[in-house]
C-alpha cells in the first residue's frame, strides 16, 4: 500500500509539471485574441506567483490540520478548476482572476507534497519525483502545439490539461486513507502549538537556507528565460540554434535528477547541493568565457542545467534533518515562498540591467547568485555541525 501511494505522488508531481510552462507556450496566441500587449503574460504570472507565495506561507497551518493528502487533494482541484476557468476565458481580465485560484492550489501543493516525500521518502525519491515535474513541463508545450497546429485553439490545450487534473483530483480523494494511515504527525502533534513564520525565521540557520533558496531559483529562472537572448544578441548564434540549446538546458535539468536519484544515497543532501554548484559555476563560466567557439557557450547551458539538478530537491529533502521533522511542513512553506520572490524578481530584473547595461553580464548575473548560494549552504553546514557537537557534549 505504501508503494501505491509513492506511485500516486510520482503522477501527482507529473501533473504538478503540466501547467507550469503552459502560458508560455499558448500566449503569443492568446495575447492576440485578447488584444493586449505581449508584456501583460508578467501581469497573469506576478498574480500566480502572488498566489504560491500566499499559500505556500499558510500550508504549515493548512496541513497541521487537514492533512497533507486533504491539502494535496483540494490543491490540485483549485488548479483544476482554474484551468478550466483559462479554457473557458474570452477576456484578459478574467484569466487574471482565475490566476489567483490557480496560484493559491500552485502553492499549497508544492509545499505540502514535497514535505511529505521528505519526511516519508528517501532522498532518491525526491530527485526522481522532481525530475517527473521536469517531464510535465516538457510534455504540456507539445499538448498545447498539438492543438494549435491543428487550429481547435489554445482553449483546448487548457481544457485538457485541466480534464487531466480533474482525473487526479479524483485519484486523491480515493487516496485520502493511505496518506492518513503513513501520517507520522499524532493528534497531540496537531494539537500543538503551529510554528508561526517570525518563530520559523528566528530558527538558528533558517535564514541562510532561504537566502540559498531564493538564490537557486533565481539563478535558474534567469538562465531559462535569457539564454536564448543572450546566445543571440551577445555570442551571434542564430535564432533557431539558441532556442534549441536554451531549451536543453530544462533537459539537462531533468536528466540530471533522473540520475542523481541513482547516486543520492550515497553521496547524501549536503554533498548534492555543493558538487551541483561547483558544476552550475563551472557551466556559468563557460558560457561566459569571451572569445571561444560559441559551441563552448552552448555546451555550457548543457552543464547548468545538469549541475541545477540535484540542489532544489536536496534543499528540500534536507530540511527535517537540518532543522527537524516538526518544524519541517513551516519552514518547506516558506522556502517555497522565498523561491517564488526569487522566480517573480529576479529574472525581470536583470532584463532591466541588461537594457541598461548589456546583456554580455549575463554570466556575471548568474555567478553572483551561485557563489550567494554556495557561501549560505557551506555556513548552514557549519551551523549544524555545530548543533550536532552541543547535542553530544
Amino acid at each position: 500500500m505504501f508503494s501505491l501511494l509513492l506511485a500516486i505522488i510520482y503522477i501527482a508531481f507529473i501533473s504538478l509539471g503540466l501547467p507550469d510552462s503552459l502560458l508560455g507556450s499558448s500566449w503569443p496566441v492568446m495575447y492576440t485574441q485578447f488584444n493586449v500587449p505581449l508584456s501583460y503574460a508578467g501581469i497573469v504570472t506576478m498574480i500566480i506567483a502572488g498566489g504560491t507565495i500566499v499559500s505556500s506561507l499558510m500550508s504549515n497551518r493548512l496541513t497541521k490540520k487537514l492533512g497533507a493528502g486533504l491539502v494535496t487533494a483540494v490543491s490540485v482541484l483549485m488548479t483544476a478548476v482554474a484551468l478550466f476557468g483559462f479554457s473557458i476565458t474570452r477576456s484578459f481580465w478574467v484569466l487574471c482572476l482565475w490566476a489567483i485560484p490557480y496560484g493559491l492550489g500552485a502553492g499549497a501543493v508544492d509545499a505540502a507534497l514535497n514535505n511529505y516525500v521528505a519526511l516519508h521518502y528517501a532522498s532518491k525519491h525526491m530527485s526522481w519525483l522532481h525530475c517527473f515535474w521536469g517531464v510535465g513541463a516538457a510534455v504540456s508545450p507539445y499538448i498545447m502545439s498539438h492543438y494549435l497546429t491543428r487550429g481547435m485553439g489554445w482553449n483546448s490545450g487548457y481544457r485538457t490539461i485541466a480534464i487531466i487534473q480533474i482525473v487526479l483530483t479524483v485519484v486523491l480523494f480515493i487516496s485520502l486513507p493511505l496518506w492518513k494511515k503513513n501520517d507520522t504527525q499524532s493528534e497531540s502533534k496537531k494539537d500543538a502549538p503551529t510554528l508561526t513564520i517570525v518563530k520559523a525565521v528566528k530558527i538558528r540557520g533558517v535564514k541562510l537556507i532561504l537566502i540559498a533558496f531564493f538564490s537557486y531559483c533565481a539563478l535558474e529562472t534567469t538562465t531559462g528565460l535569457w539564454a536564448a537572448s543572450y546566445l543571440v544578441e551577445y555570442k551571434g548564434v542564430n535564432v533557431e540554434t539558441a532556442a534549441s540549446y536554451a531549451s536543453l538546458f530544462y533537459l539537462g535539468i531533468t536528466f540530471g535528477r533522473f540520475l542523481s536519484g541513482f547516486i543520492s544515497e550515497k553521496l547524501g543532501d549536503k554533498r548534492l547541493i555543493r558538487y551541483g554548484i561547483w558544476v552550475v559555476t563551472a557551466g556559468v563560466i563557460l558560457v561566459g568565457i569571451p572569445g571561444v567557439p560559441t559551441a563552448t557557450a552552448l555546451v555550457g547551458l548543457v552543464i547548468i542545467g545538469l549541475g541545477c539538478a540535484p540542489i532544489y530537491p536536496s534543499i528540500i529533502h534536507s530540511t527535517p534533518a537540518n532543522f527537524g521533522k516538526e518544524n519541517s511542513q513551516a519552514i518547506i512553506g516558506i522556502q517555497m515562498a522565498s523561491a517564488y520572490i526569487g522566480v517573480t524578481f529576479m529574472p525581470p530584473l536583470f532584463g532591466l540591467i541588461a537594457n541598461h547595461i548589456s546583456i554580455a553580464i549575463y554570466p556575471l548575473y548568474l555567478i553572483i547568485f551561485a557563489v550567494l548560494m554556495f557561501v549560505m549552504t557551506e555556513q548552514l553546514n557549519k551551523v549544524n555541525k555545530s548543533k550536532r557537537e552541543v547535542k553530544s557534549s
